[in-house]
Parts: structure tokens; C-alpha cells; sequence
């Protein structure tokens, strides 16, 4: 009955370049010259280079969408595009630009928000875009192996039929690749239930700096053989070696699924609801998902869809997206139903009302709301986005400590910043702290900066939960990493690329 009650409530300025001078990881390295293309061409065929050098002469807007990120907030002077087809034609790629002390960006589908995937000068680009075959799937064990440049929306479409999911799900995943994937540690929607991919990959295959091939492709659930190499690559942003093939761990798929938007009178009341919806629904919730009201209203705003009625969302603070996976529709329903019961008929009720899909075209459009948060924003104007990791009872004081400190330096208002909001994955406690401004300005940044990020470090947190720290975090890496843990990144960095070739100025301060 609660069921059908609920769900009759559903309805459906010029760019400039954000950044710290990276200049001192660039020194040394040389640009891309006529020799150096004449070379590539005995790898390559002609279609898979693309390059504004002669003889090639590509316009420069053929570049592009290499050299500006999807934001555009940050902007490469790339000369060369290259799209290799195999791991050996990387290899040999890489080897000769290791000799010639060529700086190379390695691209998935560039779908980054830290600037980790674009160049910071006129460094190579190597697009995996041509390398996307799926290489094996075993249906007992679940072990997918791919090249890295599937993207993950086709991944997902490959092991439908093999009643099987990539255990991770990303709102950018109709562009993003598997192998960007790895190498940033996308978190991701569903880490929830998954876990990271520091747990799912099972093995990797990676071109080192100087063009050798590492061969870690294990399909071996247990291997307990001395140091885990794959670890150093996954989260690296292709600083230590190019990522070119993928083994992972598919999840079996559920044969149940289903959601609910749960509209909250306060912020207090999220924690005491996680707490409550692990406890009941326990092994099938595999998604719990905070809104705030500002950003909410902004996804109404920009069409990605309406949950609830305008006259329901009155006196709502905050909003959740729960999800539920299961073996059992009935078994699920039942838990899921007993928990929305339990939640309206409570002496003092930690929500408001709710709205429940009972159709997968109303599970998808509640999906739909908050995989377009990003989007929205985006709409809405000129986004500082802030990947945060802070304890779950403190999401409501960063948001609200950003918006004062705002307000005390006068930039709170429509032609400066227009809105901060925070959304984000409530079951691995991260945070999307969003100031959305009318344009990009030195004023706003360094009224946001380092604030945020010591704001971050008084509450023992993390400045990148998921996205990685690409070129925007290099200089705030001190606030989560010790000087002794900095030293060893770049102890490490050292020894794999001692010419400094790759994703020159990312990530090391």
C-alpha cells in the first residue's frame, strides 16, 4: 500500500587555466618536432595521428577535445595527438619518447574534474580510445579482462547477457574508459556495496616510463607472491605508466533492484536514517546517496527531473537516495517496504515523505536526478568543485562554513557566487562541496583556497575521496599526506620514470 502511495509522487567569460605553476616537473622535457612524428608514422597508421605538425597540419580545433578538459577549466597546447591499437604500439611509443625526453599525458575519455587528463603545455597525448576490446570473460569466476580503453557503459552492456555488472558505476561512464578509471581510484556510486577498485582489479598490464611492458594481467583471485605492483598504478593518474589492460572482478548481477527519494526536514536526521536503512535492509542496500535543497532545486531547475510535487518538498532540508540489490524481488520488497513503514509511522519520523520506483523507468529517473547533479551545476554556472572526504556529521558544517566564509569575504551574492551546495555517497562519507559562481575568477579562488582544504585537514580528512588530484591538488597535497609520505611518493616516482616523462606535473607538488 505504501508502496503505490509513494509512488504516485514521482514525476516522472575567455578560459583560463586553473592552476599552480607545475613548471619545475616540465623542465627538461622537449616538444614534439617534424623527426619525431616521422618516427611515430613507422608505428602508426595515418589515421591514428593527428598533429597541427607537418606534414600531418590538423587544425588546432582537431585537437580540442584532447587539449581542454570537458569543464573547460583546463587547456593543453598538445601539437600531437596518437591512438595506438596495441600495447606493443605503446610500448614503442613510450620508448622513444623516454630518449627524447618527450612529456606524454596519457587520455582516456577525459572525463576528469581535477585536470589530470589534459597537458599542462605542449606535451604528447596518447588516446587508448583505439583499444577497446574486451579480451576475455570467464562466467563462473566473474573475471573480466579488457583493454583499457572500453569504455565503461560498453562494459556494462557486454556482460548483460552474462548476468554480470562492472562493480562500479559512475555518472560519466557513457565516455569514461575502464583504464581512467583505474588509474584516478574512481569511487564511484555504488562503492557502497562494491568497494574500490583497489579491491576489484585483480591485475593490470601497464607500459612502464621507458616503453616495458609490465605484465600483471592475473586472473588469479588469491596471490599472495610478495609486493602487489597493481596497487602503485591504481590512483597514480598515469604518473608511473600507461594502464593498457584491465582484469576485474564483475559482480554477479541483481536480479532485484530499487529505489526510493526520501525528503528529510533537517540534516540531522541523514545519520540516524543510515543507520536505521543498514540496519534493516543490512546485505541488499547498495546505494545512499545525500542532496542538499540548493541542489536539488538546481537539478529541477535544469531538467534533470522532479522527484517529488513542489507542494511535497516544502520543509524539506536535504534529500536521500537509497537504493536496494538483491536475489529476490519479493525478499527486497518486503525489506524495503517494512523500512519505508516503519520510517512514516515513526512517534517523531525522520522524514518528511518519500517517493519509491515501482517501474524501471522510475528507477532510472530517480538515478537520473542524482547522476545529473554534475551536469546541473554546470548549467547553472562556473563550478568550483571540491572532493571531499570529512567525517558523515560534518557534510552540513563544511557546506554551511564555505558559505559564510564567502559571505564575510563579499562574494556571496549573483555576480560572484551564486550558490555552495553539497551532494554525495553517504556510505563511504564524500563529500561534494560545489560552489557554483558566475565566472571564474582570482578573487573567488583565493577566497576558496587554501580555506577549503584546511577546513578539510581540522577535521582529519581527505582533499581528493575520489577524483584524484590531477593538476588542481598538487599544491594542497600537504593537507592529507605527510612530508615523510610526500617524500616517498616522489622516492617512487623517481625510480619508475627518472626522466619525469610522464603526466609531467601532476599530482607531486
Amino acid at each position: 500500500m505504501l508502496s503505490r502511495q509513494l509512488a504516485r509522487c514521482l514525476y516522472a567569460r575567455a578560459p583560463r587555466r586553473w592552476s599552480h605553476s607545475p613548471a619545475a616537473a616540465l623542465s627538461g622535457l622537449n616538444s614534439v618536432t617534424e623527426t619525431d612524428l616521422a618516427h611515430f608514422a613507422t608505428i602508426l597508421p595515418e589515421s591514428a595521428i593527428i598533429s597541427t605538425i607537418a606534414p600531418s597540419a590538423a587544425p588546432a580545433d582537431e585537437l580540442a577535445p584532447f587539449n581542454n578538459d570537458w569543464m573547460n577549466k583546463y587547456h593543453g597546447r598538445s601539437t600531437t595527438v596518437l591512438k595506438p591499437r596495441t600495447t606493443q604500439e605503446v610500448s614503442e611509443i613510450v620508448k622513444w619518447c623516454n630518449q627524447r625526453r618527450i612529456g606524454i599525458v596519457p587520455q582516456g575519455g577525459n572525463t576528469g574534474l581535477v585536470g589530470g587528463s589534459v597537458p599542462v603545455k605542449d606535451e604528447l597525448i596518447i588516446s587508448l580510445a583505439n583499444m577497446s576490446k574486451v579480451r576475455a570473460f570467464d562466467d563462473v569466476s566473474g573475471i573480466l579482462v579488457a583493454d583499457a580503453g572500453c569504455i565503461l557503459q560498453s562494459l556494462s552492456d557486454y556482460l548483460v547477457p552474462h548476468n554480470h555488472i562492472v562493480p562500479l558505476d559512475l555518472g560519466a561512464k557513457g565516455s569514461c574508459q575502464i583504464g581512467g578509471n583505474v588509474s584516478t581510484n574512481a569511487g564511484g556510486l555504488r562503492l557502497l556495496r562494491y568497494g574500490s577498485l583497489h579491491g576489484s582489479v585483480l591485475g593490470l598490464e601497464v607500459v612502464l616510463p621507458d616503453g616495458t611492458i609490465l605484465d600483471q594481467l592475473t586472473s588469479l583471485r588469491k596471490d599472495n607472491t610478495g609486493y602487489d605492483l597493481k596497487q602503485l598504478f591504481i590512483g597514480a593518474e598515469g604518473t608511473l605508466g600507461i594502464v593498457t589492460g584491465v582484469s576485474i572482478l564483475a559482480a554477479p548481477a541483481p536480479q532485484a533492484s530499487n529505489n526510493v527519494m526520501l525528503a528529510l526536514p533537517k540534516f540531522e536526521n541523514v545519520l540516524p536514517l543510515f543507520k536505521e536503512t543498514k540496519r534493516q535492509l543490512s546485505e541488499i542496500l547498495s546505494a545512499f546517496e545525500f542532496i542538499d535543497r540548493t541542489v536539488y532545486d538546481l537539478a529541477v531547475k535544469h531538467g534533470q527531473g522532479r522527484a517529488l510535487d513542489p507542494s511535497e518538498v516544502e520543509g524539506a532540508e536535504c534529500f536521500v537516495l537509497v537504493e536496494t540489490s538483491g536475489g529476490k524481488r519479493e525478499h527486497d520488497e518486503e525489506k524495503l517496504n517494512s523500512l519505508l513503514e516503519s520510517l512514516m509511522e515513526a512517534d517523531e519520523p525522520l522524514i518528511n515523505t518519500g517517493v519509491l520506483a515501482t517501474s524501471p523507468a522510475q528507477f532510472s529517473a530517480l538515478w537520473a536526478i542524482r547522476e545529473g547533479l554534475t551536469e546541473a551545476v554546470s548549467k547553472e554556472g562556473k563550478a568550483y568543485k571540491y572532493d571531499i572526504s570529512i567525517p558523515l556529521a560534518k557534510f552540513e558544517e563544511a557546506v554551511n562554513k564555505t558559505k559564510d566564509h564567502l559571505r564575510q569575504k563579499g562574494l556571496l551574492h549573483e555576480g560572484a557566487v551564486k550558490h555552495v551546495v553539497g551532494y554525495g555517497h553517504v556510505g563511504d562519507a564524500n563529500l561534494h562541496l560545489n560552489v557554483v559562481a558566475a565566472d571564474y575568477t582570482p578573487e573567488i579562488e583565493a577566497a576558496l583556497e587554501p580555506f577549503v582544504y584546511e577546513l578539510v585537514a581540522s577535521y582529519k580528512g581527505s582533499i581528493s575521496a575520489e577524483h584524484g588530484i590531477g593538476l588542481m591538488k598538487t599544491h594542497a597535497l600537504q593537507y592529507s599526506k605527510s612530508p615523510t609520505s610526500i617524500e616517498w611518493m616522489k622516492r617512487i616516482k623517481g625510480l619508475f620514470d627518472p626522466n619525469g616523462i610522464m603526466n609531467p606535473g601532476k599530482v607531486l607538488p
